[in-house]
């Protein structure tokens, strides 16, 4: 190796180190704020219990901490009272030292990697334990944004999550068919679509896939889209998968069929033939079994899960819901969601609940 090439793969090395150091000081220090705002509102609950003082003590001690401190943000009364509320909802969060000091870790783990507007917008968005843990949880797994974060608390998705019918339990194994039954929502939000009355399935399909993105993230993390109308042949008989995708958690092919009806049993035997096609024409021996979605508007649980009984391969069946259909003749006079998001790209400050 000539000595030029050694100095660039040095420089390359400085390199990553410099930015793994970076990193990790940027996480430290995020911990060492939470955990510092988790302390003063921790001592502001306790001094609250012990002498019945009431909330406008957090109005005065703001303007103390202030005088005293004139140079530190984040000592405003509204964010004292976030840190009194982050104490409430995490009672064991960190040490200075980034150590957890009780049990609840992995609720924990994952709080002390969220900035704290992150968490602020938690605290004031969700109304119960489980559904604070569950965000606080997947945000962190997900990295999601705050404007991410706000859109999934306000699309339920907490509520939505793991309520479709399927027969996940009985084809796949336990760990797949928990991870598979997670990445199932009913129903679907395709809210970000503005379709008009009589739409057809391709309508449906195509403004799915003209909103790749926003469907995507509906969908849930780990897809990836392979096709739309994906062609198979079998018998000589050509046939097309509505949406195709590759699942890289599950490791495994997905398809995706829309309906703009009611769920029929008929939709069922059509998404298990073309799950026995992909697994015999596209799926590796390091695959793991295909999965089929089935979408439609409507659908009678009972008669889905009568449908879905006795079919070896898993399929799970979802209701989507659409904004409002809108009249043929204002297609022209409505302004674009792009258009209207191009006007209004400013981030909200977080607003504590009273």
């Amino acid at each position: 190796m000539q000595a030029s090439e050694k100095y660039v793969q040095f420089v390359l090395h400085l390199k990553k180190e410099i930015q793994t150091a970076r990193l990790k000081a940027s996480l430290t220090a995020n911990i060492e704020l939470l955990a510092l705002y988790w302390k003063l509102g921790d001592a502001i609950l306790q001094q609250q219990k012990r002498a019945g003082w009431g909330s406008r003590i957090i109005d005065r001690l703001s303007a103390d901490l202030q005088i005293a401190f004139p140079s530190m943000k984040g000592l405003s009364a509204r964010n004292l009272k976030y840190m009194r509320a982050f104490a409430l909802a995490f009672p064991y969060f960190v040490q200075l030292s980034g150590t957890l000091i009780k049990a609840d870790q992995i609720v924990q783990q994952a709080a002390a990697q969220l900035p704290w507007f992150h968490i602020c917008t938690i605290l004031d968005k969700t109304n119960s334990t489980e559904e604070l843990q569950y965000y606080t949880i997947k945000t962190a797994s997900n990295n999601w944004s705050r404007n991410v974060l706000v859109q999934q608390i306000e699309s339920k998705l907490w509520q939505r999550m793991g309520r479709a019918v399927t027969n996940f339990e009985q084809t796949l194994p336990t760990v797949q068919s928990d991870l598979a039954k997670e990445l199932m929502k009913d129903p679907y939000k395709f809210d970000f679509l503005h379709l008009y009355e009589e739409y057809k399935e391709k309508d449906l399909e195509s403004a799915l896939i003209d909103n790749l993105t926003r469907f995507l993230l509906e969908l849930g993390s780990g897809f990836s889209f392979i096709g739309r109308q994906y062609p198979v042949t079998i018998g000589d008989r050509d046939y097309f998968i509505d949406l195709l995708f590759y699942h890289f958690r599950l490791h495994c092919f997905v398809v995706v069929e829309l309906k703009t009806g009611e769920f029929i049993p008929e939709y069922a035997g059509k998404l298990n033939f073309y799950l026995n096609i992909v697994d015999n024409t596209l799926k590796q021996s390091t695959d793991s079994a295909s999965i089929g979605i089935l979408i439609c508007k409507q659908r009678n649980r009972i008669i889905a899960e009568y449908a879905l009984r006795g079919i070896s391969n898993p399929i799970g069946v979802s209701e989507y819901r659409l904004t409002e259909t809108l009249p043929e003749d204002l297609r022209d006079s409505l302004p674009s969601v792009e258009q209207i998001e191009s006007k209004f790209r400013m981030v909200e400050e977080p607003v504590l609940k009273t």
